[in-house]
């Protein structure tokens, strides 16, 4: 890819395509997010910003799943400090692009609670089809936000 063009809908596009073909079986989740584990005085997974069921450009998933490893599968993935700063740098030149970001403030306040609390832990999910099994407590959680939706867990 001779130049990519962060500052457009369009360029985020081409660098998400571009980034998807290196990435063996990609197949982009209908939904994702990441998710912090519940602090002592609330039992519940928090999630900053879920990417609800084919919404969004997907930049952000493959920008994550690159950073995991990941194919875009249904999945429940540890996700470690360091590995999540990954992802906002690699990120937050989407920032050139006029319009909200909403998973780079999601992530970014994630980050910062992870650090600044280290009992507490850190899990990208993933969504590949909503009929696909749900693979944690954190899945669950994300996938009864989802309007008309109620997981079996």
């Amino acid at each position: 890819m001779a130049e990519l063009d962060w500052s457009t809908p369009e360029g985020l596009v081409a660098i998400r395509d571009h980034l998807a073909s290196r990435i063996e079986g990609w197949r982009q989740p209908v939904a994702y997010a990441v998710g912090l584990s519940p602090a002592s005085s609330s039992p519940e997974w928090e999630f900053g910003h879920v990417n609800t069921p084919n919404t969004g450009n997907g930049l952000p998933a493959v920008v994550l799943a690159t950073v995991l490893g990941h194919d875009g599968s249904s999945a429940t993935v540890d996700l470690t400090t360091a590995q999540l700063a990954a992802a906002v740098e690699s990120l937050e030149p989407a920032q050139a692009t006029p319009g909200e970001h909403p998973n780079l403030a999601a992530w970014r306040a994630a980050l910062d609670e992870a650090e600044s609390n280290p009992a507490r832990t850190l899990v990208a999910v993933f969504v590949a089809d909503l009929e696909d099994p749900v693979t944690s407590e954190a899945d669950g959680a994300m996938r009864a936000t989802f309007e008309g939706h109620a997981p079996e867990l």
